[in-house]
């Protein structure tokens, strides 16, 4: 069967997907959490398209895998109001609460998670496309996401759980949360990316409003009942519907504290403008990304083309750390492009169930149709799609196009295609790669793929003041999750490592007195006699 043939029949019949793997129902969510409740929506909800089509005798047909609540002002500020009851101006339960406490509370939501893991897995699957391998992935990194925060706070905790004397005077220095932070997570990682902010927001005792992503909204809802029990009332609320109108009346009361946010520039530019006291607002915003690799002569071929097929296509290049584009110098272009068309030739495709694959459909509504537009432009401008098939759509899904040789004057150099596209620009002069990335509007990571230490070192100096992370001979990626992982220019605001995390959603805060034996005595009976949970030497083991 030739390769346009296997497109064309990419997806199953329904006798063909193994028992395993089905959901044995869609899932009616009509159920979301607000002040410790867990409330039913009797509106208007909205339906779950699987990206994955099943087909029939005469037709491919779209699966309905399940609904959601399509929530309105009315429930959004009432999630956002029990958020602000439970943090109660820094007085309430959870933002008192000690440390220690808080931590047994996350370990108890940790256990709940774990039960569901196999549910999450699997509407992963069936709701964005992410392949079997790389849900499990998402739902252990996660895990492990939390695990990590938890050691972290506890290595924070210890520092903090001391005296400091500095010219007669006593302090004790420790982080208190900033209030209520209203979560939003992206559509193509809606469990991990979304935790990497509202775990460590929470730990740090604030209170959540969590909104969850289109695509993206069901892996969520089988642990809901999780946060329910884990944690206070108040502490966790969700919302869920169309973002025009749930989150603008959040933002423009002035009582959300902190905005954690990943997804494009422009909407977070929007949001933070409703806040009508800005100044007020912390933001950690993870946004969106041009990563370039720069190929030296001297680069290792076969390491270089097997580093920029998972940087270019893993998860079908839905990342923000994909590599988007890729520099080839001139000398090796040719020899190059024939080991990664040959490599991309060998990639798997189809149902994200079948072992072994990679490319996948795509979840966001109009993908293809985007994808398939910034080609036709670059071939209009010159440029050729020089591997078999690529570009070729089928429904939902889009088979990898290798765009070359790509110019400024094209879509393709410039915008973020977020999709299995390629665009590989030769160029002569390093300038080139280097004055791309200079006047980049993004400036989260670059790849170097090089043997020649002059040649590399060269490069380091001026990209680490462009970009947050070089890579040597190696894809752009997040973890480990201890590294920094931030941006410059339009990119990201605030760092969200384990530990960076911890400071991005807290505030560095004090006790203080001058050293004398009234103050003495003070301090070290609130101390013995554990008045006080902020005023404290405990350690935490």
């Amino acid at each position: 069967m030739g390769l346009q043939q296997q497109i064309q029949n990419i997806f199953p019949a329904a006798d063909q997907i193994p028992s395993e793997f089905l959901l044995t129902e869609p899932i009616n969510q009509r159920e979301y959490l607000i002040g410790g409740e867990m409330r039913l929506w009797d509106g208007p909800q909205e339906d779950v398209f699987s990206p994955l089509r099943l087909q029939t005798t005469t037709e491919l047909l779209p699966q309905t895998i399940g609904k959601f609540p399509l929530l309105t002002e009315t429930e959004s500020l009432a999630a956002l109001q029990a958020a602000v009851a439970a943090y109660d101006r820094g007085r309430g339960k959870w933002a008192v609460m000690p440390v220690q406490q808080r931590i047994e509370c996350l370990q108890d939501f940790t256990y709940r998670m774990q039960t569901q893991r196999d549910q999450v897995v699997k509407i992963l699957m069936w709701e964005i496309g992410k392949s079997y391998v790389d849900s499990q992935k998402e739902f252990d990194r996660t895990i492990d996401y939390i695990e990590n925060t938890i050691d972290a706070l506890k290595n924070l905790d210890r520092v903090c759980s001391r005296f400091e004397i500095v010219d007669k005077v006593i302090g004790q220095i420790r982080r208190a949360p900033l209030g209520v932070v209203l979560c939003m997570g992206p559509c193509n990682y809606p469990l991990n990316e979304t935790f990497t902010t509202l775990i460590p927001a929470l730990i740090m005792g604030n209170t959540i409003v969590m909104k969850t992503p289109r695509p993206g909204t069901l892996p969520v809802q089988p642990l809901l009942e999780a946060f329910q029990k884990a944690f206070p009332p108040g502490v966790v609320n969700t919302v869920y519907g169309k973002g025009r109108m749930v989150t603008p009346p959040l933002m423009t009361s002035g009582q959300v504290d902190a905005l954690a946010f990943i997804g494009s520039s422009k909407a977070a530019t929007n949001l933070d403008k409703l806040h009508p006291k800005p100044h007020r607002l912390r933001t950690i915003l993870g946004l969106e990304a041009k990563n370039p690799a720069i190929i030296l002569p001297s680069a290792d071929l076969d390491l270089t083309v097997q580093e920029c097929i998972l940087g270019t296509l893993s998860f079908n290049g839905q990342r923000c750390t994909a590599l988007k584009i890729l520099f080839v110098h001139r000398q090796i272009a040719e020899a190059f492009l024939e080991k990664f068309v040959a490599a991309v030739n060998t990639l798997k495709f189809g149902m994200p169930w079948e072992p072994g694959v990679v490319v996948t459909p795509l979840a966001e509504p109009g993908k293809p149709e985007y994808l398939a537009e910034l080609v036709e432009d670059a071939k209009r401008l010159g440029a050729e799609v020089i591997n078999e098939a690529g570009g070729t759509v089928n429904e939902t899904f889009f088979y990898p196009a290798v765009v070359y040789p790509v110019t400024p004057q094209m879509r393709l150099y410039d915008e973020e295609q977020f999709g299995p596209v390629i665009p590989i620009v030769p160029y002569d002069d390093l300038e080139t790669p280097i004055e791309y990335i200079v006047n980049s509007n993004y400036g989260q990571q670059v790849s170097i793929f090089g043997q020649d230490r002059d040649a590399i070192a060269d490069l380091i100096d001026p990209l680490v003041n462009q970009v947050c992370r070089v890579n040597l001979n190696s894809q752009c990626q997040r973890g480990p999750d201890t590294f920094p992982f931030t941006g410059r220019k339009d990119s990201a605001e605030g760092t969200l490592s384990v530990s960076d995390a911890l400071r991005s959603f807290s505030i560095r805060t004090l006790v203080a007195a001058k050293e004398n034996s009234l103050n003495k005595a003070l301090i070290t009976e609130i101390v013995k006699e554990r008045k006080s949970n902020f005023l404290s030497t405990d350690f935490i083991l």
